[in-house]
């Protein structure tokens, strides 16, 4: 009982670790970020770290959403470059992100989106269609001037709405993204299952580095088979220790006196009418934009 009540220390205190490390790191590199512990940590990192973390976050969340809204909604590839830009700008210029840093996290939603995208571009025919076409044999690989069009304006489009959302990401800590979602009235169900999983990710993505170093100082990857034996042995292991630690941390906020609401204290952040100013601008002008070369 008493190791249960001790364990939950780092998940409830996950969230102040990340932001140590982060100002630590700001005061020492001068927001030169290298933190590389994981993909989701890193984020974490990064939006603690951020130069703009100290706006407003109802503002970040909404102004994101509306950008996102615009761009698939006016369906205009000029709209799609200008939230790019935009996106690329308030990250890596205003936030002080390096742009190594910022590509390394948009490459998993751009390989993504590449391999969605190439299938509308290109198709297979028993007949040599479309404008430009390779025989392969058994049949003709083929595409035209409008597929690669198409292709590309959605790759655009997608990864425009998807820049608005890495923004909001990496520059607002996750604990104040869900306080904007429970001033918006959403279940509260859903804003504790955010908070829990969230959490909880981190944890086990400890157990598992330690679980892999572990293996790897003792030859569990020396070959590919000895790879497999280790990996099912791993995943094995993980599903066995992620349910005795989920017993033990609820144990332990039940203790605490959890009755189903987790409260965390937030920061009050006012909302700048100059950000207010230049955010509603930057709408106006994609509205526009959109109109004037739809």
């Amino acid at each position: 009982m008493e190791n249960s009540l001790n364990e939950p220390r780092s998940f409830i205190q996950s969230a102040k670790s990340v932001e140590y490390q982060a100002n630590r790191h700001q005061k020492n590199h001068h927001h030169k970020i290298g933190h590389k512990h994981g993909e989701g940590s890193s984020i974490d990192f990064y939006a603690y770290a951020s130069k703009i973390r100290s706006w407003n976050p109802t503002f970040k969340v909404v102004f994101s959403f509306v950008t996102l809204l615009l761009c698939v909604g006016l369906n205009n590839p000029l709209v799609s470059v200008a939230v790019i830009i935009g996106m690329a700008y308030l990250t890596v210029i205003k936030g002080g992100l390096p742009l190594r840093a910022y590509i390394s996290v948009l490459l998993i939603p751009i390989t993504f989106i590449i391999l969605g995208t190439v299938a509308i571009g290109i198709d297979f025919s028993s007949q040599p269609l479309g404008q430009f076409n390779l025989f392969l044999g058994f049949g003709y690989v083929f595409t035209s001037v409008d597929k690669l069009q198409q292709m590309v304006f959605l790759m655009l489009k997608v990864f425009g709405a998807i820049s608005a959302m890495i923004m909001m990401t990496l520059s607002t800590p996750s604990s104040e993204i869900i306080g904007v979602l429970r001033k918006a009235h959403v279940p509260k169900l859903i804003i504790e299952l955010m908070n829990l999983i969230y959490r909880y990710i981190f944890i086990l993505m400890d157990v598992f580095n330690n679980m892999r170093n572990s293996a790897d100082s003792r030859q569990g990857y020396c070959d590919f088979k000895t790879s497999c034996y280790t990996f099912g042995s791993v995943a094995s292991n993980m599903l066995v220790v992620s349910l005795k630690k989920a017993n033990a941390y609820y144990t332990a906020m039940e203790a605490r006196g959890y009755e189903g609401d987790l409260v965390f204290l937030e920061d009050e952040k006012k909302i700048q009418v100059s950000h207010l100013i230049i955010g509603a601008t930057f709408i106006i002008f994609l509205i526009l934009l959109g109109i004037m070369t739809y």
